[in-house]
């Protein structure tokens, strides 16, 4: 994986619930930009601004076919950095812990 990313920032970035949303749109496959617009609410320009960093170093991938752009994220790539965040890790497992001790 390419290392040149701020893992915090990236971090960050992919926890903030305005891109939690629209990544979580796009984990079925890739979605086109007007799509995402009008199902999320904001405009193109507002998405490609929210994920302009995840867009500059892979983690979102824009593809242009004539005059549709869409997204698609790299789900591998996105694995790796949350696996390998020990604070994510932590997070989780509190989180799993607390699910067995209400069940």
């Amino acid at each position: 994986m390419n290392e040149d990313f701020d893992k915090r920032q990236m971090l960050d970035i992919l926890v903030d619930p305005d891109v939690s949303v629209i990544l979580s749109e796009l984990e079925d496959g890739e979605r086109d930009f007007n799509y995402l617009a009008e199902k999320l609410q904001i405009s193109e320009n507002e998405i490609k601004s929210r994920l302009s960093y995840t867009i500059k170093y892979g983690f979102v991938i824009v593809q242009r076919d004539g005059k549709n752009t869409s997204l698609s994220v790299d789900k591998d790539k996105l694995n790796k950095i949350m696996e390998t965040d020990e604070n994510f890790s932590s997070v989780v497992d509190g989180l799993t812990e607390l699910d067995q001790f209400l069940n």
